[in-house]
This record gives structure tokens, C-alpha cells and sequence, in this order.
């Protein structure tokens, strides 16, 4: 599936997507987010790279005190974001191009990461490196092997891929981050497979 193919499907299914999302009960990807913020200085600023609607991720952590640019390549999904989480900033912007000339405390690829191609996953990692400060915190869920995969969002097929959990390790200790949680298939967080690690 074309990169294309990705950013039109979230851009025509935007809004089934955020409701999907508010229909659910629960927030689980709270453990995970409250370990995140708790490397994060007071008021610090935070990345979130394919960040949709901001709902539930964004609107979690700026209830907690810090500050959210949001970029994603769905413009429909960021006029969601501007609308709910009025006072942040929100960006059409593709993750892999992505130079802002500033510095984070912590960065978000939740969700979204794995919907790249695995050469541009292990360019992602410079980027995120360019966009940290000392000690940003940076958190992303991955697949938990080597492959790709095809889900389907409103039926429709789409693209996801990982890289094997060495790869991820190596590529994140080139670039100075230290693994401070990974978990595979998380199954108090839907199942995910999370990464969170920081800039030493």
C-alpha cells in the first residue's frame, strides 16, 4: 500500500475513526502515558507525531500540564485536533519530512509509526533525535516482529510493518536512547507492543 493510500483513508474515515475512539470506556494507554509524562519536566513541551484527532492521546497529556505540537499528514484529522484542543499546536506534516528546528521534552509516535515502510522507520529515528532535547522521552508501539501486515480500517485494507525487537534497540542506541520500558503485546493496552525510551 502507497504512503498516499494511508493519509486518504485516515482523511475519508476521520470521523468514524474519532467516534470509534470516544465510544470506548476506557483509556488504556494510561499506564503508558503516566510513565511517559514522568520523564517529562514540568510544563514541558511534547511532540506527537500522527497525532489524528488528539483524542484520546494529546487531550491526556495536555490535561496533564504540558504542551502538545501535533503533526499529522491527515489535514481533516488536524482540523479535528485544532477544534478539540483549542490553544495547542496542530500541523499538516508528513512525520518522515519532518524539521521543525526545535527541541522537545518528549515525543509521541503512538499508533502511527507503524504504519511506515521499514526503510522509512529506520530513518525515523534520526528525526526524532533531531527534535529531542536532553532527556526527551520517547515512546512508540511497534509490531512485535519482523514483517508487514495488512489491517483494515472501515473495511478497507491497511498498511502496517515492523522491524524485529533487536533492530529497534539498535537503532534507538545510535541515536543516543536508552530503553527505559518495552513490553510485547500489552495486553492491558489492547494488546500493543510498547516502546518507551529516553535521550541519555
Amino acid at each position: 500500500m502507497e504512503d498516499e493510500s494511508i493519509i486518504d483513508l485516515y482523511e475519508r474515515h476521520a470521523e468514524s475513526w474519532v467516534q470509534a475512539r470516544l465510544r470506548e470506556a476506557t483509556l488504556y494507554e494510561k499506564s503508558w502515558l503516566d510513565r511517559f509524562c514522568a520523564l517529562l519536566p514540568p510544563s514541558g513541551s511534547v511532540l506527537d507525531c500522527g497525532c489524528g484527532a488528539g483524542v484520546p492521546i494529546a487531550k491526556y497529556v495536555v490535561e496533564q500540564g504540558f504542551a502538545i505540537t501535533g503533526i499529522d499528514s491527515s489535514s481533516a484529522m488536524i482540523r479535528m485536533f485544532q477544534s478539540g484542543l483549542q490553544g495547542q499546536r496542530a500541523l499538516v506534516a508528513d512525520m518522515r519530512k519532518l524539521d521543525l528546528s526545535e527541541a522537545f521534552h518528549g515525543i509521541l509516535a503512538w499508533d502511527s509509526f507503524f504504519h511506515l515502510n521499514h526503510t522509512d522507520q529506520r530513518q525515523m529515528f534520526s528525526r526524532f533525535r533531531a527534535h529531542a532535547a536532553p532527556g526527551t522521552a520517547l515512546m512508540f508501539t511497534s509490531g512485535t516482529d519482523y514483517g508487514e501486515a495488512i489491517g483494515t480500517l472501515e473495511g478497507e485494507p491497511l498498511y502496517h510493518a515492523s522491524l524485529d525487537s533487536d533492530e529497534y534497540r539498535r537503532l534507538l542506541e545510535e541515536q543516543g536512547f536508552a530503553v527505559i520500558s518495552h513490553e510485547t503485546q500489552d495486553q492491558s493496552c489492547g494488546g500493543r507492543t510498547v516502546w518507551l525510551a529516553q535521550l541519555l
